[in-house]
């Protein structure tokens, strides 16, 4: 009977100590995946402002003309993993992009909470901005 009970508190101190190395444990996972979810929207956007640039230098060095429209990735031909088109409302989802007709940006939406707004940059805004050629980039705002 001793040894049951000796059992019994030996498991009860293991769950406390499992409880409390938790409690410290999933905040800190959720600040990682935070970070990631991030590291994840800029790596996108900077691979968006690549095949911009590709796009005028093709332009430059071969003539044409440039797309009308305010989304970079009528631009670029290529959405995005989880893009949900042209949307005059945000969506309900998160952990998605799309892109905004109404402010003319393109988004993504965290899954925590939160938004990621790039716009396309046209003539003479942000001309001195890093990614920025001949007048055209994608600017975080």
């Amino acid at each position: 009977m001793a040894e049951s009970n000796r059992r019994k508190v030996e498991l009860a101190i293991v769950v406390v100590i499992i409880a409390a190395l938790a409690s410290f444990l999933l905040p800190a996972l959720e600040r990682s995946r935070m970070q990631i979810e991030e590291a994840m929207v800029q790596t996108e956007a900077a691979a968006i402002r690549v095949e911009l640039l590709d796009r005028l230098a093709h332009r430059e060095a071969f003539g044409g003309d440039l797309p009308q429209s305010a989304n970079p990735l009528r631009w670029i031909g290529r959405v995005p993993e989880a893009y949900l088109g042209e949307l005059d409302a945000a969506p309900a989802a998160r952990n998605v992009w799309y892109f905004d007709t109404r402010t003319e940006v393109l988004v993504y939406r965290f899954r925590s909470s939160g938004e990621a707004r790039f716009r396309l940059t046209r003539g003479i805004t942000g001309a001195n901005t890093a990614g920025v050629l001949a007048g055209v980039g994608l600017i975080r705002e």
